[in-house]
C-alpha cells in the first residue's frame, strides 16, 4: 500500500508542479512562429515581385510607345536590362516586344517587328494567329505594341513545402504607338522579324 500512495503523491505532484513550463511551451511555440514569419515574408515577396515584374512590362511598353526612331537591339538590350534591375530578383527575366498591324480586310494580324531576349521564339506572320483571341479588337492598319514577359519566381526561404516554387510571373501587355502608327525597325540578334514595308 505504501507503494501505491507513494506513487499515487508523485503523480500528483507532477500534475500540480510547473516549474519549466514557460521552456517547455517555447520550445513547442518556437517552430511554429518561425515557420508563420518565413511564411509571411515569401508571400509578400512573391506579391512585390508580381508587382514589379508588371510595373516592369509597363514600363517597356510606355518606353516603346513613345518612341519615333527605329528600334535596335542596343535599344531592346537596354529596355531588357531595365526590366532586370526593375524587378531585382534572382532569376532572369525573359522578353519579347513586338509591333502588331491589322489587316481588317482579311481579318489577320501581321508582324512588322518582333525581338526576344530569353524566349524561344519571336512573333511572325505564321504564328501570331495563335495570340489572335487575346488581342484587342482594331481598326484596319491600325498597330499596337505588344510586351511580354515572363520571370520565375525563387523564394527566399522555402518554409516547409513547395508552395511558392515553380510559379512563373508572365504578363501580356499591348499599348497603341503614341505619335506615329509605324515605329521602324534595324534589328538583326535572332530571332527576329523586321519589316519596315507596308
Amino acid at each position: 500500500m505504501t507503494v501505491l500512495r507513494n506513487l499515487k503523491n508523485r503523480i500528483n505532484a507532477f500534475k500540480t508542479d510547473e516549474s519549466g513550463i514557460l521552456t517547455v511551451e517555447a520550445l513547442m511555440i518556437f517552430p511554429l512562429m518561425l515557420w508563420s514569419i518565413t511564411f509571411t515574408f515569401t508571400a509578400f515577396e512573391g506579391f512585390r515581385q508580381s508587382a514589379s515584374n508588371l510595373k516592369a512590362a509597363y514600363t517597356i511598353s510606355d518606353l516603346v510607345s513613345r518612341e519615333t526612331n527605329e528600334v535596335t537591339d542596343v535599344y531592346f538590350n537596354s529596355l531588357h536590362d531595365l526590366a532586370g534591375k526593375m524587378i531585382n530578383n534572382r532569376s532572369d527575366v525573359r522578353m519579347r516586344v513586338s509591333l502588331i498591324e491589322y489587316d481588317e480586310d482579311n481579318d489577320v494580324h501581321e508582324v512588322r517587328w518582333s525581338t526576344v531576349r530569353g524566349f524561344d521564339n519571336e512573333w511572325n506572320n505564321n504564328n501570331i494567329q495563335e495570340i489572335k483571341d487575346r488581342l484587342p479588337p482594331m481598326p484596319n492598319t491600325d498597330t499596337l505594341i505588344l510586351v511580354e514577359t515572363s520571370n520565375e519566381y525563387i523564394p527566399t526561404f522555402r518554409p516547409g513545402w513547395d508552395f511558392a516554387t515553380g510559379i512563373t510571373f508572365e504578363n501580356f501587355i499591348f499599348t497603341r504607338p503614341r505619335f506615329t502608327n509605324r515605329i521602324s525597325c534595324n534589328l538583326a540578334m535572332t530571332p527576329f522579324v523586321c519589316d519596315n514595308t507596308g
